[in-house]
């Protein structure tokens, strides 16, 4: 007993020494990507996104990110694409939606395919087209937005 109320003098002293703090707000993030099916009433589906490249945009080779925007958003691996000179790109574009993306946004890094570690330059925005549920991503048509630094 006497540990008890011990431990509940303790907990009302702490509580009452913090008291005079000014409260810091609470950031909460929700993202209502988590259940677009229940937000929207729509059925997700599984779209695969291929490139055609474009050797001005594409240079020693493109590092594509996707970013999450409805209609949709990424899935697991599929959402870093590596677009190589000539045409080398043997990677696709995974995404679950709830209708057809009219167009697509990506964060961009021109770099060799196995530049992981670095930090993207920007933004690329791309219009779609598309034949059911396979997507074609055309570069030279993309339009490249403002870099992170302008942001600021």
């Amino acid at each position: 007993m006497k540990k008890i109320i011990c431990a509940l003098v303790i907990a009302l002293a702490t509580h009452f020494s913090y008291a005079d703090e000014t409260p810091q707000p609470r950031i909460s993030i929700f993202s209502t990507s988590t259940d677009w099916e229940a937000v929207t009433g729509l059925t997700l589906s599984e779209y695969r996104g291929t490139f055609i490249p474009d050797s001005k945009l594409v240079k020693k080779g493109l590092v594509l990110y996707y970013l999450d925007g409805f209609p949709c958003y990424g899935l697991g691996a599929g959402v870093r694409v590596w677009v190589g000179p000539n045409g080398q790109n043997h990677e696709h574009l995974h995404i679950a939606c709830v209708a057809a993306p009219t167009e697509i946004k990506f964060a961009y890094l021109h770099a060799s395919r196995d530049a992981d570690d670095e930090t993207t330059t920007g933004i690329i925005t791309c219009p779609i087209s598309d034949k059911g549920h396979d997507l074609t991503i055309d570069l030279s048509k993309c339009e490249i937005g403002p870099d992170w630094q302008e942001y600021k």
